[in-house]
């Protein structure tokens, strides 16, 4: 299960999307966000489905890579499913036992959410996928410039280098818990059976390794900055500087319209 996380990981392709402005990138991930939940009928989600598709195939990563990520938080998506579906009591009735009720709206309500949260790492994923963590960094901390204004220009960068220390060990602490428990598997431990108490319980030996791994790794990051006389986003210059292009222009104007599209849908319909 571990090593189907593939979030944070950059997947360099030659890909219309890699080339793509990270600013642009966030920003319409953000947008792309927002609208898929806004979608409240099946045109106007089935519309976004389709753009998303769209933007898979344009990436050029293979849609197994994608396929891991979801297969991570099925557990999640189905428990938040099934709370839809016993949330909501409107509509034809489908199933009743006792105090749970199923109803058609219920169900329908399950899917859309179900969809929904699928849509939302799918996007996200094309975002980590396409770029690298500086790239992240930098479209932070430009999209968030003009809180400089406020006196705030060091916690905006801190808070984006931050976030994306965060997102690039993803991989590596998934990597390091993964020898972990391969060690105490080889010194006999049983993790895979008996009862969800036991299985937690097994946990235990990994996560107190995991920790002092973690303190550990962050102690010689810390390190390894101060040795490259690392202060901050104060008089910071950048190797590659950013720039809007005409390809950003054209993704802004087709996500504008097929957002567009989806408002009108959600009128319509």
């Amino acid at each position: 299960m571990l090593n189907d996380i593939t979030f944070g990981q950059f997947i360099p392709t030659n890909s219309s999307i890699h080339r793509a402005d990270p600013r642009t990138k966030l920003i319409l991930l953000v947008m792309f966000i927002v609208f898929a939940f806004l979608s409240n009928n099946a045109f106007s989600l089935g519309l976004m489905m389709a753009f998303l598709l769209v933007l898979i195939l344009l990436s050029k990563i293979p849609f197994s890579m994608y396929l891991k990520n979801l297969k991570t938080i099925l557990p999640i998506i189905l428990f938040t499913s099934i709370l839809n579906a016993l949330y909501i009591k409107t509509g034809a009735e489908l199933f009743s036992f006792w105090i749970i009720t199923i109803t058609s709206d219920g169900v329908w309500r399950a899917v859309f959410m179900s969809v929904r949260i699928s849509m939302l790492i799918l996007s996200s994923a094309i975002f980590s996928y396409s770029s690298t963590p500086t790239a992240i960094t930098n479209a932070i901390e430009s999209l968030l410039k003009p809180l400089n204004r406020l006196g705030l220009e060091s916690a905006v960068h801190t808070m984006a280098m931050t976030m994306t220390i965060a997102l690039r060990f993803i991989p590596t602490l998934i990597e390091e818990t993964q020898k972990i428990m391969n060690a105490q598997k080889a010194r006999g431990a049983d993790m895979e059976s008996g009862g969800l108490i036991k299985r937690v319980k097994a946990l235990l030996p990994i996560l107190i390794p995991l920790l002092i791994s973690s303190v550990r790794r962050a102690y010689d990051l810390a390190e390894a900055m101060e040795c490259r006389c690392y202060n901050g986003g104060e008089g910071r210059t950048r190797l590659n500087k950013m720039r809007y292009s005409i390809m950003d222009l054209i993704a802004t104007i087709l996500f504008v319209i097929v957002c567009s599209f989806s408002l009108v849908l959600n009128i319509l319909f």
